[in-house]
């Protein structure tokens, strides 16, 4: 898809349709103004008879409008002017290009508002790439059609290419998990790694299973001996800051097919489970956008890649795993398998002196039952990093929520048999219980994990992105690589 800026004369420049946005309960303005009195007051005909309310993301076509020469006007509400932000620029033009790539439509026109500062118009423009690219990646007759060319009315060059280097990353991560698990195992996935790694300059290492044993990853590579598929560990590096400056890391789960392992999923439980690697696809996604952006920043991204299996070379229930770091590990629930996949990719960004660490992991059920499916979970060792993170994900529209981590939870993941299990006691606080064990493996570095277990997958569709990977969180970790400080003050 080719984005361009176009000064054309909004009447008559020749486009399959025209996106203009209006705001709920205001006088038109900007582009809106001039295509209502092209057509004779039809915007303002139309609102008068409650067929326009204004309603945020409420999309009404005007099909082969007079007085201009585009085939098709689609008139989408941003809601209250003080209601714009980032967020809603991005599901702003996110639902009307899913509304528009329903179809083929070679060539749409997008008018953002009058007095958008560029943040918002690279939004939006993200917004375009994510609301015409869905999960049908095996169908013969696709759902959605994405444009050609974009025209945006307005706007820098500079902008623009931002809001497409977000975009396109978000779908990276998204296509990831939509890719079924027979062509996305850890093998592939490190591949995809590679590629991307190269067509963006980044440093790239991945370490085979005889690497991960020099490496002593006996955590991962517990999970992934039930698997005919080998794991694999990818380290990135993006070296943009000052040489031997401390990076930030950021670590995914890759849990590429999980089956619970000998603690059998359900059918139904496991249906999902190809997105148990949506923290590694976001990572990978974020790495790339961080690379082409060429952010001054020296940031690490970590991918743990892992098959959870069922075979007579499963690990157990009462096995007992020794970590990276030297801490070892009583296994009470061989479905608690994130956590221990992180927890080597953890000593490993530590060991690589990382200043700070994010991990991102579709971990717990038990955080979707906290925080329901739109909503991440924020556990952390530091609150300024965490209120950073927040701040971040605030501004890029991704909702996160901070869960306490007091002491008192250390007392449910203690083994008698070793130093800790991989499970607390009972079902309460699991989402909790799940953060201080991985608590145990990032020393002192300030350190933030982000439970994405029910923002990465969409189960039904929303206006602005289809059903399956959502990309979430991407936009966020670019957002942190991009401030200051990686948004911490001082």
């Amino acid at each position: 898809m080719k984005i361009n800026i176009s000064d054309a004369n909004i009447t008559t420049i020749e486009a399959d349709a025209i996106v203009v946005g209006i705001h709920e309960g205001a006088d038109l303005e900007g582009v809106a103004a001039v295509i209502d009195a092209a057509t004779g007051g039809a915007i303002v005909r139309l609102r008068a008879a409650g067929e326009i309310t204004g309603e945020q993301y409420e999309l009404v076509t005007l099909l082969a409008p007079a007085g201009i020469k585009a085939t098709q006007v689609l008139v989408a509400s941003w809601g209250a002017a003080d209601q714009v932000d980032r967020a809603v620029a991005y599901r702003w033009a996110a639902a009307a290009s899913r509304k528009l790539s329903s179809k083929k439509r070679p060539t749409v026109v997008f008018c953002g508002g009058q007095d958008w500062e560029a943040d918002l118009v690279s939004a939006a423009i993200s917004g375009i790439f994510v609301g015409s690219h869905g999960q049908d990646l095996y169908r013969a007759e696709k759902n959605q059609q994405p444009f050609a060319e974009v025209h945006w009315s307005g706007g820098d060059t500079t902008e623009m290419e931002r809001g497409r280097i977000v975009g396109q990353s978000v779908n990276l991560a998204r296509d990831l998990v939509n890719e079924p698990p027979q062509a996305i195992y850890p093998v592939s996935f490190a591949e995809i790694a590679q590629k991307v790694a190269g067509d963006c300059g980044l440093d790239c290492e991945v370490w085979d299973t005889d690497r991960l044993g020099g490496e002593r990853c006996g955590a991962l590579l517990a999970v992934a001996q039930g698997s005919v598929q080998p794991p694999r560990m990818v380290v990135l590096k993006h070296n943009g800051g000052s040489p031997g400056a401390k990076p930030l890391a950021l670590v995914g789960k890759g849990v590429t097919f999980d089956s619970g392992g000998l603690s059998l999923k359900s059918s139904d439980g496991m249906l999902a489970m190809k997105c148990d690697m949506a923290g590694a696809a976001s990572v990978l996604a974020a790495m790339q956008a961080i690379a082409q952006l060429q952010l001054p920043v020296n940031v690490v991204g970590l991918m743990g890649l892992v098959e959870n299996m069922v075979s007579g070379n499963s690990y157990k229930l009462g096995d007992v795993l020794t970590a990276r770091n030297g801490r070892t590990i009583e296994v009470h629930n061989t479905d608690a398998e994130g956590r221990l996949v992180l927890a080597d990719a953890l000593c490993v960004a530590v060991d690589m002196g990382a200043e700070r660490i994010i991990d991102v992991a579709t971990l717990t059920g038990a955080c979707m039952v906290a925080l329901g499916n739109d909503v991440a979970g924020l556990m952390s060792n530091n609150q300024d990093w965490c209120d950073a993170i927040a701040a971040a994900a605030e501004r890029c529209g991704e909702p996160v929520w901070q869960l306490p981590m007091f002491s008192l939870f250390n007392e449910q993941i203690k083994s008698d048999v070793a130093d800790i299990k991989n499970v607390g006691q009972g079902r309460w606080g699991g989402a909790i219980t799940a953060a201080k064990f991985l608590e145990e493996f990032v020393e002192n570095t300030p350190w933030t994990h982000i439970d994405i277990a029910g923002p990465s997958f969409l189960e039904k569709s929303k206006p602005w992105c289809d059903a399956g990977g959502t990309g979430f969180i991407v936009k966020t970790l670019v957002e942190i690589a991009s401030s200051g400080n990686h948004g911490i003050g001082g």
